[in-house]
């Protein structure tokens, strides 16, 4: 198996996993936070669920896929961080459209809510782009 389809399965594995923090006991917070950090919602639940099924998806059809997968889902997610350090909501979750901006902030718990979408999503991206150069 290539590297690019492994590197879709462990992302499967990781987005798999986000989607089912808020239904494991004592992963949230009273307020509903998320390691007291993130607060996922049903749509977010929905997001991290659709992105590993694309990743699975992805790793079992063909090189080419799992390409495409690491390539779009990166910039997808790294600028989905990004833009919830500009102004504290996602467009992934439709957040910025449904939420008046924040502002930009590099406050800590801003960082820390968006460095796992800024993180996984340089990460796929690089990847995807290195897979792309080396073919």
């Amino acid at each position: 198996m290539s590297f690019e389809k492994k590197t879709c399965l462990a992302y499967g594995v990781i987005l798999l996993a986000v989607s089912a923090i808020n239904y494991i006991p004592g992963l949230t917070d009273p307020d509903g936070l998320a390691f007291g950090i993130f607060n996922l919602d049903i749509f977010d639940d929905m997001l991290h669920l659709a992105s590993a099924i694309w990743a699975f998806a992805a790793a079992m059809i063909s090189l080419r896929s799992a390409r495409i997968f690491l390539i779009l889902f990166g910039a997808a997610y790294l600028g989905d961080g990004v833009f919830g350090i500009f102004t504290g909501w996602g467009y992934l979750d439709l957040g910025i459209f449904t939420n008046e901006s924040l502002g930009f902030s590099l406050s800590v718990l801003r960082i820390a809510a968006n460095l796992p979408h800024i993180a996984l999503g340089a990460v796929a991206l690089a990847a995807g782009l290195i897979s792309l150069r080396r073919a």
